[in-house]
């Protein structure tokens, strides 16, 4: 345990907890805690690792009634452009990518709390687009979950199907940007310690997350979801600008 944060771990299981229950993924907080502890770069090569043992653990509790369309519509251009956006985002300071991603943040913690119904056209076209925009942000700025999520809901799939169709394309984007960020120099040597937590957060997390879904309605939750996203992105920024 030396030199290893325990309240980033803590932080990290919370982050997959409340990721499974709200259905935006653990990335979307996961990302800027991490990113109080690490470099931004560095931050991409562990969301990667650690979304990798994450989706595995939710392919294998929800894996029931995976959805073949939308593995091929959303997952298949997904894989593409995070290989896009993983190469791009060796072209950007890390200053510059977290401001976009705490601008993403905050547009997107309002976006949903203001348009509470906020529906996509379940179309092929659709499909591709949102996995297409999913995907580059996973590769870009670490999270693209909500983005797929949102694209998905249209399709009213029975939760279950929709958890393991949306891990199984997120495990796909995770193991092509793992490759990227390795070859961009992201996963150091020195954070590797992390990956044996990191795998017992994505089990355990996505465990208890799914237990809490008997429970909580998942409506409620994630406006107190989407309320903590856009206080993460506030500090986020502040804590940037402040340090510029």
């Amino acid at each position: 345990m030396k030199d290893v944060s325990i309240t980033f771990i803590l932080l990290s299981l919370l982050a997959e907890i409340i990721g499974t229950v709200a259905g935006f993924g653990s990335s979307v907080f996961f990302v800027p805690i991490a990113n109080f502890y690490f470099d931004f770069h560095s931050v991409l090569g562990l969301t990667a690792i650690f979304h990798l043992f994450s989706n595995i653990s939710k392919i294998m509790l929800f894996r029931k009634g995976l959805n073949k369309r939308l593995l091929i519509y959303i997952g298949v251009p997904s894989i593409l452009f995070v290989v896009l956006g993983g190469v791009l985002s060796n072209s950007f300071k890390s200053f510059y990518l977290e401001v976009i991603l705490g601008v993403f943040l905050l547009v997107f913690s309002l976006l949903f709390l203001i348009k509470r119904q906020l529906e996509v056209t379940p179309s092929n076209r659709n499909a591709i687009a949102g996995g297409a925009l999913s995907g580059f942000s996973a590769g870009l700025l670490g999270t693209g979950g909500a983005i797929r999520g949102l694209t998905m809901a249209a399709f009213n799939l029975e939760k279950s199907a929709f958890i393991a169709t949306s891990a199984l394309i997120d495990f796909m984007i995770d193991f092509s940007r793992t490759i990227v960020y390795y070859q961009n120099g992201y996963i150091q040597m020195e954070h590797l310690k992390y990956v044996p937590f990191l795998l017992a957060i994505g089990i355990l997390g996505s465990f208890l997350g799914k237990k809490l879904l008997e429970y909580i309605p998942q409506s409620k939750f994630r406006r107190l979801s989407l309320f903590f996203v856009f206080v993460i992105g506030i500090v986020m920024l502040g804590k940037l600008f402040i340090s510029k």
